[in-house]
């Protein structure tokens, strides 16, 4: 990777002079090499040690129940070929069962859940469908249209979900020491609080009704999304109602040519990516299933159960990092990470492990030229984020999450993967410039965006 910069040459320049240091030392190649870091993540899943944390992980996730499939339904977006061949299959089926086990409960009951919220069915519904069109973590969507015509989707808890998912968030504190081995900067109890906090809040459909109120509003007359609102007079506790929303599912945009899977790639970037650093929001399950082409040809974002806030300082120090990251300025990025806890100065991590450690896992954003998203670069990314055993994060281990920024990082590396699905090429920096350092957009639909801004 090279020797480190001195610390001095680089204090001495302009930021053009620092990129510039930083380019003399990496090659394009070199950089692009850096992101995900595949050969070394196969390293990682390859030892024994790996292979059984994630076995118990799966095997103790099983036997949860809502957060289980929660937890399915993003893992399965990873690339199980980085895995040894002896075990993808196991991983697959593991998987698999996990992201496929919600509970198939008859309409009765879950009728029974609806007018304990609504009242008779007959007064909110002219139709429904009783057939679910979509199982969620902690219920089953359906199809229906209110008495005044409107098509709508009612997506409705199983009966029993709170309980369940509750007693789940307190088995994944039991579980701690498993998390440990497997996911070495997810075990900390503030962490593993803040997780419980965030995913218990799906539970929270009137919270998730504003929610989405507010972010299709926020949407509305874009160009390029659409956020279907939510219906809030016929929301409960336990039911939530929006706007229908007709489209294609993730699969069939997958199978578009490549210059439309190109400009979804960048909506999604936008979507989840962008939006923490322009609005200090950000939904906390970028999905593909959440993700669809809507009829009139806008990309259509649904279920807001995770939506975060993020106060604005903690949001400048993510951007902070990225840029002395991007700018290879190691010493000011170890710096940072001393002062906020996230490294103690008293072990032998390095400066340079530090830079090296960012451009593994978030230099997507970062490396200035065309990017191919693979779901292999996207796994590799998100191993070594969060399990960094390859010999030159191996002090990395020892790092410290702060709880506060636990779900924006998840929301990067779930995008990213996200996006790996879709295979999409862009130059991704050039895109996160408008949020690094505030400059205008270069893109076709980014400068189209900051017209419908500057006249919403």
């Amino acid at each position: 990777m090279g020797d480190r910069v001195p610390k001095g040459r680089l204090a001495r320049g302009s930021k053009l002079g620092r990129l510039a240091a930083g380019q003399a030392i990496r090659g394009v190649g070199t950089r692009l090499s850096m992101i995900g870091r595949t050969e070394q993540a196969r390293q990682v899943l390859s030892e024994r040690s790996t292979l059984q944390a994630a076995q118990q992980l799966v095997t103790v996730l099983g036997g949860l129940k809502g957060a289980a499939m929660k937890l399915g339904q993003m893992l399965s977006v990873l690339d199980v070929d980085l895995l040894p061949e002896a075990h993808r299959e196991m991983f697959r089926v593991k998987l698999a069962e996990l992201r496929d086990q919600a509970p198939h409960v008859a309409f009765p009951a879950m009728r029974a859940v609806i007018e304990g919220d609504l009242g008779p069915m007959t007064g909110v519904f002219a139709d429904f469908d009783e057939s679910p069109i979509a199982a969620a973590s902690i219920g089953q969507v359906y199809r229906a249209r209110l008495r005044d015509g409107r098509a709508v989707a009612v997506k409705v808890k199983y009966p029993g979900v709170d309980d369940a998912v509750e007693a789940d968030m307190r088995n994944l504190a039991m579980f701690s020491k498993l998390w440990k081995s497997m996911l070495p900067s997810a075990a900390d109890t503030e962490v593993l609080e803040e997780i419980s906090r965030n995913i218990g809040s799906e539970l929270d459909y009137l919270r998730e009704a504003r929610t989405q109120h507010r972010v299709a509003a926020r949407y509305r007359g874009h160009p390029f999304v659409t956020v279907p609102d939510s219906v809030g007079e016929h929301c409960g506790p336990h039911v939530l109602v929006t706007e229908f929303l007709e489209g294609e599912p993730y699969q069939r945009i997958r199978a578009l040519p490549s210059a439309d899977r190109d400009r979804i790639g960048e909506l999604i970037y936008r979507f989840y990516i962008s939006s923490l650093f322009a609005d200090f929001e950000f939904c906390g399950d970028p999905h593909p299933g959440n993700i669809m082409l809507a009829a009139d040809g806008r990309l259509g974002f649904v279920d807001f159960g995770l939506y975060h806030s993020m106060d604005p300082v903690h949001v400048e120090i993510e951007r902070v990092c990225l840029r002395f990251a991007g700018e290879y300025r190691a010493d000011e990025l170890y710096d940072m990470w001393i002062r906020r806890g996230v490294i103690d100065p008293e072990s032998d991590i390095t400066a340079q492990e530090c830079l090296d450690y960012v451009w593994a896992a978030a230099g997507w954003h970062l490396v200035d030229e065309e990017l191919t998203i693979t779901p292999e670069l996207a796994t590799g990314a998100l191993i070594l984020a969060v399990d960094p055993r390859a010999a030159e994060f191996r002090g990395m281990r020892q790092q410290r999450l702060p709880a506060e920024h636990v779900f924006s990082r998840r929301a990067d590396l779930f995008t990213f993967a996200a996006l790996g699905q879709l295979e999409t090429t862009n130059n991704w920096h050039r895109i996160a410039r408008e949020w690094l350092y505030a400059e205008p957009p270069v893109t076709e639909i980014g400068r189209e965006v900051a017209r419908w801004r500057a006249d919403a």
